[in-house]
């Protein structure tokens, strides 16, 4: 079931509907405002605007990295789990 929370994200209030719990709502909009903070702090006299599109330019490819890693993880399970299958498979 939704729920309606109120945020703060680059001093602007949203109104925003999750499934999501209350705590990870909040881990959330902390995330989003650090990664601001950290736009903020590496240029400066950029638009509200511009600052939100670094931002997700910089979340959008860790993102990307992770779910790169991710992949290569789930390959090398899955190889490992068809080798082990042979294995047994061969000593039965």
């Amino acid at each position: 079931m939704k729920k309606s929370y109120n945020i703060k994200i680059l001093g602007q209030e949203l109104s925003v509907l999750s499934d999501a719990e209350d705590e990870h709502v909040a881990i959330i909009v902390q995330f989003v405002n650090e990664r601001i903070e950290e736009v903020l702090k590496s240029a400066n006299n950029l638009k509200n605007l511009d600052v939100a599109i670094l931002a997700a330019l910089n979340i959008s490819e860790e993102l990307l990295k992770l779910k790169g890693v991710n992949k290569e993880l789930c390959n090398y399970l899955e190889s490992g789990t068809e080798k082990l299958i042979q294995l047994i498979e061969e000593a039965s």
